[in-house]
């Protein structure tokens, strides 16, 4: 039987003290009939493929076709990714072309996370390989900085750009970072240095940096179409831009070509996907042909690092990963060099050509991940206590901001442990940790509640006195400082401001499922379609689905106390198909299942899983339910009649 992963980033303490928010079953838009059943004719798919399609704006068999079949052709050759229509990139490309030709040294400043650190390799690699290939002679010099998440803190820091400049540099790139650095630009200036700025995070309101080019698509007059990039990827456009231009003063510009559609970009679309996985952007559009491809590229890597380190986070080296394993197994591993030590790692790690290092570095990797679950899971024991004190007397949470605070808690976690309060509670939450007289914090968010705009707000509410040393993110996840002493004011003007956003609709959760199935439907023909539309994140979520009327088959059964085992049958299906809720969330399966017994008739919303061992129903091709909500079948509300 398939269990919890041990590896999966989720909290691992006892959660059944504290109560689930309430939640509402709504099905997604109802497809019209009339597109309906020609769209799955069409496609020969089952209805409920059909129908989870067009609700993702997939309403033909061209748009199904683009949308189930990323290729490399389209993703270079679209003219909506065309990396020339980004404001800066003509000066940027310019600036770095000659900066090889002249044999400058160039520095990338990069970020401590997966996001910055996979854009560091990137950027380092494409100038180093269009040197080469240029003049063999004549190889660049690209260094790298990666600040440290304690010592240094996020952003560009003056003194690294003074340090840059003592030792000969003028050229500087940043990735991933960058967007609001206006003080750090103008001193750039000043020490004789051209900065290219390129960033995927929201600019300041009233400004941006001042610096040679400025790349990044939500900058203002920008006119690039993907607002959603991760860092990584904009570095990716930069990197594409600069090899097309790169081509024409080489030896044999048709080789080079040639070699970049077939070699460069599908070896780099592997640290772009495993970026864009990790930073939770939609994986819709260009981002979702960059993780497709990019995972597909993934099966069987050769470089010494990237393959150790998917060994260690046990991914199977025979297939191409799914955007679970990536975003569970390996950007954890990744992660947990910034948070937990020195995100250099991570770059020397993806650069270097030597298994016995890459073997090494991996392994440390692991361990820093290992230690990383264990003060988030330290910290989520006292973080559960203090919940417990913030529940009313209807059990529910305040509508506002959870503001939560201790010296003690790792910086390194938390936005991981925001992400667990915000699942624990359903609403936003601000997660800081103090020290020598500064707070660090970091914020993640509900839907519909725009985070970085309440931190804003907040450190608006006086221009006199403003809140923070720096801040910057965007609407689900922030990072800011502060001085100690102007805490209680940051809870002050976030509890004045939060109550005011936070309507009673943003804090009910709401459970989306895409069609409504009979035990009857599940066969692998479905699981298969299934899995032809993934990968599965933001903007293209793994579908849910319905089923009304199951009949409870056997006695209910718990795993380890948390989690539920059932069996469930339908007059119309072949044989009762196991249905396991795992405690990784809020949900309390035990409380859900108090007056569910054998032959009970309930509704569920589950998703499909593919079971191998020897629990798997033969009658059903090995997949089983895996719940998501339970409810007994007279409490559920009027719901949508099923299309098939």
């Amino acid at each position: 039987m398939q269990g919890p992963n041990p590896d999966q980033d989720r909290q691992t303490v006892q959660q059944q003290s504290i109560p689930a928010p309430s939640s509402t079953w709504l099905a997604k838009a109802a497809a019209d009939p009339d597109i309906l059943r020609p769209l799955a004719a069409q496609l020969n798919c089952p209805l409920a493929i059909a129908q989870m399609l067009i609700t993702r704006g997939i309403d033909t068999p061209a748009a199904a076709e683009v949308f189930l079949n990323p290729s490399l052709a389209a993703l270079l050759d679209d003219p909506a990714t065309d990396p020339a229509q980004m404001l800066g990139m003509a000066a940027a490309v310019e600036r770095i072309l000659s900066a090889i030709h002249a044999a400058q040294p160039i520095l990338i400043y990069g970020d401590y996370d997966v996001d910055g650190t996979t854009a560091t390799v990137l950027l380092k690699t494409t100038i180093e390989r269009i040197a080469h290939a240029i003049d063999p002679t004549k190889p660049a010099t690209v260094t790298y900085h990666v600040p440290h998440r304690i010592r240094e803190g996020y952003g560009m820091q003056n003194a690294i750009l003074a340090e840059a400049a003592a030792a000969g540099i003028r050229l500087v790139i940043s990735v991933d970072t960058g967007i609001r650095a206006i003080a750090e630009a103008i001193e750039a200036h000043a020490l004789g240095l051209d900065l290219i700025v390129t960033d995927h995070h929201l600019p300041d309101d009233t400004s941006i940096p001042d610096a040679l080019a400025v790349i990044n698509p939500n900058q203002p007059g920008c006119p690039y179409p993907n607002k959603h990039l991760c860092g990584a990827a904009v570095a990716f456009k930069l990197a594409q831009a600069l090899l097309l231009a790169a081509a024409p003063l080489v030896p044999d510009p048709h080789a080079f070509r040639t070699r970049i559609r077939t070699v460069l970009i599908p070896s780099f679309l592997k640290l772009v996907a495993i970026a864009t996985i990790a930073d939770s952007v939609p994986l819709t559009g260009e981002n979702r042909a960059i993780a497709a491809l990019g995972l597909a590229a993934l099966a069987n890597p050769v470089q010494p690092g990237l393959r150790a380190l998917m060994e260690l986070a046990k991914i199977p080296l025979d297939r191409a990963p799914t955007a679970t394993e990536v975003g569970f197994r390996l950007a954890p591993r990744i992660n947990a060099a910034g948070r937990m030590d020195i995100a250099s790692d991570v770059v020397e790690l993806f650069l270097t050509r030597d298994p016995a290092r890459a073997h090494e570095l991996a392994v440390k990797l692991d361990s820093l991940n290992q230690d990383r679950r264990a003060s988030e899971a330290q910290a989520l024991d006292a973080i559960e206590k203090i919940l417990l004190t913030l529940i009313d007397a209807n059990g529910a949470y305040p509508a506002d901001c959870i503001i939560l605070d201790h010296a003690d808690w790792h910086r390194g976690v938390l936005g991981i442990l925001a992400s667990r309060v915000v699942d624990r509670t359903g609403r936003p939450a601000l997660i800081l940790s103090h020290a020598d007289g500064n707070v660090h914090g970091s914020g993640r968010s509900i839907a519909g509640f725009h985070l970085l705009d309440a931190i804003t707000a907040a450190d608006a509410g006086e221009p006199e006195t403003p809140l923070f040393h720096r801040f910057g993110g965007h609407a689900h996840a922030v990072g800011f400082s502060l001085p100690l002493a102007r805490l209680p004011l940051l809870r002050a003007r976030m509890h004045a401001y939060s109550p005011t956003q936070l309507t009673t609709s943003l804090l009910i959760p709401q459970l989306d499922y895409d069609a409504e199935l009979a035990l009857a439907d599940i066969n692998l023909n479905l699981a298969s379609w299934i899995a032809r539309c993934a990968p599965f994140g933001i903007g293209n979520h793994e579908p849910i689905f319905l089923t009304r009327n199951a009949i409870v088959a056997a006695p209910v059964r718990f795993i380890q106390e948390r989690h539920v085992c059932l069996q469930l049958t339908q007059p119309t299906s072949p044989a009762p198909i196991q249905a396991l809720g795992w405690s990784r969330g809020p949900v309390d399966w035990r409380a859900l299942c108090a007056e569910i017994a054998e032959g009970s008739i309930i509704e569920i919303l589950y998703r499909l899983r593919q079971n191998t061992g020897s629990y798997a129903s033969p009658h059903f091709g090995g997949l089983e339910l895996e719940l998501r909500a339970l409810r007994p079948a007279a409490a559920a509300a009027l719901l949508p009649v099923p299309f098939n």
